[in-house]
């Protein structure tokens, strides 16, 4: 069973400085038809312009995963952290008891564009911590690549929560698949281009929520780039 996700019927808020889209509830943007899929809760798809930025502002109970697409994302927080995040490259943060940071996009002249997704953790009160990583385009290239994990498998960042977060960069008219243990679930995000899953096309920025299916046919109708989640 597959649910579309159009990019159309997303929230949407636009701040001057931040354009900003929303898979699920977010901030202003309420909708009790799409709060989450399983512990996937947040999903922002944000352009952020030059010189720009959100302040400092705390998190606590949360798994947040942010990958660039294009542009410099730059972080600071309240673990001493402070570092850049350049497109194609993930970041991690457990937010767990508490933590402050702020983003802020470093260039005078580009804007930044990124996906924002959280996670609701396995439990509450998980020290804080951070990664940043990159992963080799070779590895990514036509296959899925883990990128995060419960038990960083493969080298992939450390989430927590039963959660696989894999991303794939697939050329026009090639064929991934994904099998899915019985019982589990998943949700593709397209990142750019377009796909049909299990015969269901997916243009950029659409998502699709799985269940009740046993493999993942993902064929790409143009160059395409994807992040899969598997879910308990």
């Amino acid at each position: 069973m597959l649910q579309v996700r159009k990019a159309n019927e997303r929230g949407h808020a636009h701040h001057g400085w931040l354009e900003a889209y929303h898979t699920f509830s977010f901030s202003s943007y309420q909708d009790p038809n799409h709060m989450n899929f399983r512990v996937l809760r947040v999903m922002n798809e944000d352009r952020v312009q030059p010189g720009q930025g959100f302040g400092t502002h705390p998190h606590r109970d949360m798994e947040i995963v942010t990958y660039v697409l294009e542009g410099a994302l730059e972080h600071k927080d309240s673990m001493g952290n402070g570092e850049v995040l350049h497109a194609g490259e993930f970041q991690r943060m457990s937010a767990g008891t508490g933590i402050t940071h702020s983003e802020f996009n470093p260039s005078p002249t580009d804007p930044v564009h990124l996906y924002q997704i959280w996670l609701l953790p396995q439990s509450k009160g998980i020290e804080p911590s951070y990664e940043q990583k990159r992963f080799p385009d070779d590895e990514q290239h036509n296959q899925l690549r883990l990128v995060a994990s419960s038990e960083a498998e493969q080298g992939s960042l450390h989430i927590h929560q039963d959660a696989r977060i894999f991303l794939s960069k697939i050329d026009a008219e090639a064929t991934v698949t994904h099998e899915l243990v019985n019982g589990r679930h998943a949700w593709l995000q397209v990142l750019r281009g377009a796909v049909s899953l299990n015969g269901e096309n997916l243009a950029t920025s659409d998502g699709a929520a799985v269940s009740e299916e046993s493999t993942l046919t993902i064929q790409a109708t143009s160059d395409v780039e994807i992040m899969l989640f598997d879910l308990a």
